[in-house]
């Protein structure tokens, strides 16, 4: 009896047409599930344009860039958004990153801001505390977003992971966001076991703090040690926020933005464009004072 032939392979135009349609993406899914990081990352490399890599550093992350710097003389550049709050343990892994694979990252941070002095004296100090949404929005959504339209990106490698569960449990290894970027998830079947075996394995470097009970790694002010017990894959990330499971970057960029614009007026005052916090403030203000009757506004 003869034996049957697996069917042939599907095919996809290189270089693939963008944004893919959602029968399209269903196709790509079906065909990238069963196979490998590696082949994950292949197949990005030869059929998308604008591919670039963006990385916190984490574990998932850096193993993308290991496995990368061994398929490929070019990998995807990185694009690493710099909150102005890192750990010194994180930028000391960029340095040892870049000297160790040898490949490019072009840092972008928060508008207008080089320093956390000069963040906090556009935004006021402690903004993770008064407004978490619009800390978000500003460390790192809007310094993405400037990111893929001034450096061209149309898809990104992202270290995501099924296993981290929350808003990653029904992970796919291809995602369109609201915007239209693709995003691929190389290592959205592997479980943390399986990252950190190949972490050590190949000698990959890692963030210093993960010998030192961190088990994730962000920001230093909403990051803590793991507790006895706590054996999430983030645990410790936004210590006692129990419903926030991301940064922003993985949530609808439109109705984030919206959410922020609606806090802050940016038409009121000019001032707004530059001194989101106060300009805020100070449009709530206005919006009072004009709702006073006439013969409770001060004299001119």
């Amino acid at each position: 009896m003869p034996v049957p032939h697996p069917p042939p392979a599907p095919t996809f135009d290189k270089p693939l047409q963008l944004p893919p349609s959602q029968e399209l993406l269903d196709q790509i899914n079906d065909y990238l599930r069963p196979q490998t990081p590696e082949e994950i990352l292949k197949w990005a490399i030869e059929h998308v344009p604008g591919l670039f890599q963006t990385t916190a550093f984490g574990l998932t992350g850096l193993v993308a860039i290991d496995i990368l710097s061994k398929i490929t003389s070019s990998p995807p550049p990185l694009i690493f958004v710099d909150t102005l709050y890192h750990f010194p343990e994180t930028y000391e892994l960029v340095e040892e990153v870049k000297k160790k694979y040898n490949v490019p990252v072009t840092v972008y941070k928060p508008e207008g801001c080089e320093t956390v002095e000069d963040f906090e004296k556009k935004y006021g100090e402690k903004l993770w505390e008064r407004d978490e949404e619009l800390y978000d929005f500003a460390v790192k959504v809007e310094p993405a977003r400037r990111a893929y339209e001034e450096l061209g990106v149309k898809a990104v490698i992202t270290g995501r992971r099924a296993s981290q569960g929350a808003d990653r449990a029904n992970l796919q290894p291809l995602e369109v966001d609201s915007t239209g970027l693709l995003k691929f998830n190389p290592l959205f079947a592997w479980n943390f076991n399986l990252v950190e075996w190949y972490i050590t394995e190949n000698k990959v470097p890692r963030n210093k703090l993960l010998d030192q009970g961190y088990r994730s790694v962000g920001d230093w002010h909403s990051t803590i040690k793991s507790g006895e017990g706590d054996t999430g894959e983030r645990a410790g990330r936004w210590a006692g926020k129990t419903e926030k499971t991301e940064c922003g970057l993985h949530v609808d960029y439109f109705k984030m933005k919206a959410a922020v614009k609606a806090k802050v007026s940016y038409d009121t005052v000019p001032r707004c464009k530059t001194k989101l916090i106060s300009c805020f403030v100070y449009s709530k203000r206005q919006q009072r004072r004009l709702h006073k009757p006439s013969s409770q506004l001060p004299m001119q």
